[in-house]
């Protein structure tokens, strides 16, 4: 499972996930704690006290992560003693609140999805601001990371299609995520896919509106975006997708070691070949192109006979439709769902209410990974897809 860790640690340690979640369903049995314990059940008059918005109501056990403006911490609620997220975002006195954070807050309250973070409750103090997600115990990174080499094929596409019902569910709604990336992509132990961290997320207005070009994360971003477009829509969130799908494939970036917006469009030119105004009608009118930069390293014809030796032919066909150099002729979230890339999955998994997991179709379910970090003498099964460093 992605987020066990070892059984034999250090008493005085930090514990397991799973530690945790059994203290949350002992909570459950009706017996006395300590009153100095802080995971004992709360009395009815206590629980009277407690309520949503509330710092009280939630009590941290451990720090998951830190970015620029925010702290994640792993909590729990009092209120029901179900494990929580706490993203406490830190405000400045001159500043307040974060332009990134209320952008968050108001789309997150509208979208309930079984494929999208949930936003249980928000708590502000005069110091922060702190949001309170449902708790999922890691992220594609992480997953990755400890199943190196490529993940198994069945397992890529039960995490493509949970991400594609994600962005068709924001998209229907006019909501461009903007910064889709493996961190971004919560995993819970049974394999459900969320989609989270909508900082930079905004909602497209009608007519078309002109939105900054430094969004999504250099490698996982488009290159009509790295040339300077700044009227995009969802193709810009399906370019990162395809992205993603090649990450979980290989094992390694689709398009990595971009030092800038320059040295990240050679990159994608080396596998897509270079754009004309033939092949794009449009190109020479972005702000960033410069055709006398614009040059191939390498072949790629080359480069397409080896993605053509690792990926199956329903693979490659959904990957070229979601990499399109031009953003109009990318495939759609919902278009990509209907693939044939996903036909062998269960009929009933097509059909699901936006509320429910995939997990609930009966024969969906996660294969075991090739390769284990966690767990060395693992042996590597070799229907693992050949090791090449572009695809």
């Amino acid at each position: 499972l992605p987020g066990l860790r070892s059984c034999t640690t250090d008493p005085s340690g930090p514990q397991p996930y799973w530690f945790h979640t059994l203290q949350v369903r002992r909570l459950r049995i009706p017996r006395g704690r300590s009153n100095s314990d802080p995971l004992r059940a709360a009395t009815a008059q206590e629980k009277a006290g407690l309520e949503f918005g509330a710092a009280q109501s939630y009590l941290s056990l451990e720090k998951l992560g830190e970015g620029a403006f925010a702290s994640v911490y792993k909590g729990i609620s009092r209120i029901n003693g179900q494990l929580v997220a706490l993203k406490v975002i830190r405000m400045k006195t001159d500043e307040g609140i974060p332009f990134t954070a209320i952008r968050e807050a108001s789309l997150l309250k509208h979208l309930k999805h079984a494929n999208v973070v949930l936003l249980h409750d928000i708590i502000h103090t005069r110091e922060t601001l702190t949001f309170v997600f449902e708790y999922v115990q890691t992220d594609l990174a992480q997953y990755m990371t400890q199943h190196p080499g490529g993940l198994h094929s069945h397992n890529v596409r039960i995490f493509m299609f949970q991400l594609l019902r994600a962005l068709s569910y924001i998209h229907s709604r006019r909501i461009l995520h903007r910064d889709l990336k493996p961190h971004n992509l919560l995993i819970s132990y049974l394999g459900e896919l969320k989609l989270a961290d909508f900082g930079l997320a905004r909602s497209k207005s009608i007519p078309a509106q002109n939105f900054s070009s430094e969004v999504v994360t250099l490698c996982y971003r488009p290159p009509d975006v790295l040339m300077g477009s700044i009227r995009y829509s969802t193709a810009l969130d399906m370019w990162g997708a395809g992205c993603i799908f090649i990450e979980m494939l290989q094992g390694a970036p689709a398009f990595a070691g971009g030092s800038d917006e320059l040295e990240q469009l050679q990159n994608i030119w080396t596998v897509l070949g270079v754009p004309s105004e033939d092949s794009w009608p449009g190109v020479s009118l972005l702000p960033n192109y410069t055709p006398g930069e614009l040059t191939c390293l390498r072949s790629p014809s080359l480069l397409l006979c080896i993605r053509l030796e690792q990926l199956s032919c329903k693979t490659d066909d959904l990957v070229q439709k979601m990499l399109r150099l031009v953003p109009t002729e990318r495939i759609s979230a919902q278009e990509a769902l209907q693939h044939p890339y996903f036909s062998t999955l269960p009929a009933p998994i097509m059909h699901l209410r936006d509320a429910v997991s995939i997990f609930k179709v009966p024969g969906v379910r996660l294969e075991t990974e090739f390769r284990d970090i966690l767990n060395p003498r693992q042996k590597l099964k070799s229907a693992r897809l050949p090791a090449a460093g572009c695809w």
